[in-house]
Order: C-alpha cells, then structure tokens, then sequence
C-alpha cells in the first residue's frame, strides 16, 4: 500500500491510502462493509493517461478544504451554480427522492465490481470519512477545479443525494467521477429535474455532452450509475 500525506486543519495530518497494485474482485465491497469499523472510505482510482501517477502520487492533491461539507446546504449551492452554468433558465428546485429498487449499499458493491471489470486497471484508495460523499474534500482532490474549487460544496451534493438516491461514491480519476444510484429517477419529469441538479454540479456533463437538459435526461433515466467529468 502507498500511504499520502496531506496536512490538516488541526495541523496534524490526514492519510490517504493507495493499493500498489489493481484492485481485485469484491475488494470494494469488503473495503465497504468495514467501513464502520475503520473510518475509511474505499475508491476505486483511476489516472491521467492511466500511469497511476496523476493526480494520486504526482502532488497534485491540495490541503484538504478549510470548510466542511456540513457548512453547506446543498439547495443553495446548486441553485447558486445552475444560474452560473444556466444563466437564462430557471432553478426548477431540488428533485424529489427516489423509490429505492435494490439496498444502496448492495448496488454500490455490484457498481463497483461491474466497473472494476471494464477498468482492471484501477487501483483502490482508502480515504478517512464519515461517509462516501465527504471524500473528494477529505483528500484534497480538485477534479471540477475548473467549474469550482470549493470541493466541499459539491461533497454536499453528495450527501443530499446519498439520503435522496441511494448515492455512493465508488470511483474517482483525475477529473473524473462515478457513483452508484439505488433509487434512479423512473418517468422523464424526474430525469429533468435531476439532469438541472446534473448541470449544476457537472454542466460539462450537458455542454460537452448532449448540448442540452432535454437529450441529457434520456441518458439519466433510470441509469444506475452516474458519470461525471469536468473538463
């Protein structure tokens, strides 16, 4: 295991843990079931241009954020960003929850192992956090850097949509972002209010992808695993 330093508030440091080499079948899942014993988080890493390097090992991982997801409420950050990336729109408010169709937990060991399958690459990384969605600040990534460098906003997302999806965060790469979704959105109207909370939390998603809300909810309609990349 490769073991990261980074320094933290308290002046002390927080860890980040990293596999030497590919992560293998069910790894994910047991890293998960112990979760509640050890505090860590497992993530499924993947690297720019798939050297393991960047951003994991290549110091590209900033101080953990000097705010905490918990400051923010997560309506307020995403009505706050959709008019930045939707200026002409209006914030439709947040989606209702979903009906979950498996346990999140379950869904996140089958996501993670399905993605494992089509990247054996991947190595996993063990992260210090109460919950999946406090990692991306915890180890100081900054992935979306170019849509926000206020980490722990978006790890608010993140735990709104743990408590309204079944959310779970299994896969991280340098720009990158994969969760698991338990309870998907089932009608077209659902997909298009998640798909505005989409383009305020990723709009590349949208602009670099379909060019609009409308094509990009047919991609989110009950899809059980959501995809993320900033540019």
């Amino acid at each position: 295991m490769t073991k990261l330093r980074q320094p933290n508030r308290d002046g002390g440091a927080e860890a980040m843990w990293i596999s030497d080499a590919p992560a293998t079948p069910g790894s994910w899942a047991a890293a998960r079931a112990d979760h509640h014993r050890s505090g860590l988080w497992p993530l499924l890493l993947d690297s720019l241009d798939r050297d393991g390097q960047r951003p994991w090992e290549s110091g590209e991982l900033g101080q953990p954020e000097t705010s905490a997801p918990d400051d923010y409420d997560a309506e307020t950050v995403l009505a706050h960003l959709f008019a930045v990336g939707a200026p002409d729109k209006g914030w439709p408010g947040l989606a209702p929850a979903g009906a979950l169709i498996a346990d999140p937990d379950d869904e996140a060991d089958r996501a993670a192992d399905a993605l494992l399958h089509r990247q054996p690459w991947l190595r996993i990384g063990f992260v210090p956090a109460p919950r999946g969605s406090d990692t991306l600040a915890a180890c100081g990534w900054h992935g979306p850097a170019n849509h926000t460098n206020n980490t722990a906003q978006l790890c608010a997302v993140l735990c709104s949509w743990e408590s309204r999806f079944g959310a779970r965060a299994i896969g991280l790469g340098f720009d990158t972002l994969t969760l698991s979704i338990a309870a998907p959105p089932r009608t077209i109207e659902e997909a298009l209010v998640i798909s505005a909370e989409h383009l305020a939390f990723c709009p590349d998603n949208i602009y670099q992808g379909p060019g609009a809300i409308g094509p990009y909810a047919k991609q989110v309609l009950e899809a059980r695993v959501w995809n993320f990349w900033w540019d």
